[in-house]
């Protein structure tokens, strides 16, 4: 008798198939390099956004934009200094970029985790109902560890709706 194959099935053989594959492959990064230029980059958006984020009022002596101005003047000078410190290990001393080998499958594993956490947030906003995140998280990660226990989907569905019912309808908060 031939065994009936399900969504799940499938969806494993591809995530089997596809770690096999990026299981073996790594990339070499070099890490003060990016790490200089991406928070540099940060930095100079975060000036610009600033203006537009936190109102200030002439009259005082010290607003809501100078502490976050003082943190990212030192974000700027810092990624600089990795920047320039980079530059002269290389051009002046003549040495290699420090780098760090990264594996691919450690970090699409890393990037669906993080995918369902932003599904979940946008899913939260968008229907202003916290029970639609919390069951699309639910099902989300029980299908990401490969969950084939029925039971283990009524109960964490069923204990999201229980603990939104009770803060929502016993508590009375609304998220």
């Amino acid at each position: 008798m031939k065994e009936k194959i399900t969504w799940l099935d499938r969806l494993d053989a591809g995530r089997d198939t596809l770690g096999k594959r990026l299981a073996a492959k790594e990339i070499q990064l070099p890490t003060e390099l990016i790490a200089g230029g991406f928070f540099f980059l940060l930095a100079i958006v975060i000036y610009i956004i600033m203006p537009n984020q936190v109102a200030v009022a002439d009259s005082d002596v010290v607003n809501g934009r100078a502490f976050p101005t003082l943190l990212v003047g030192l974000m700027l000078v810092f990624s600089l200094v990795l920047l320039v410190q980079e530059w002269i290990k290389v051009k002046v001393k003549k040495q290699p970029l420090t780098t760090k080998k990264i594996n691919l499958l450690v970090e699409i594993k890393a990037l669906a985790i993080l995918g369902i956490l932003l599904i979940t947030y946008f899913l939260c906003r968008i229907t202003n109902l916290f029970v639609i995140g919390a069951c699309f998280c639910c099902l989300g990660f029980l299908v990401y560890f490969r969950c084939r226990k029925v039971s283990y989907y009524v109960i964490t569905l069923t204990m999201a709706v229980l603990i939104w019912a009770a803060f929502r309808f016993g508590l009375n908060v609304s998220f």
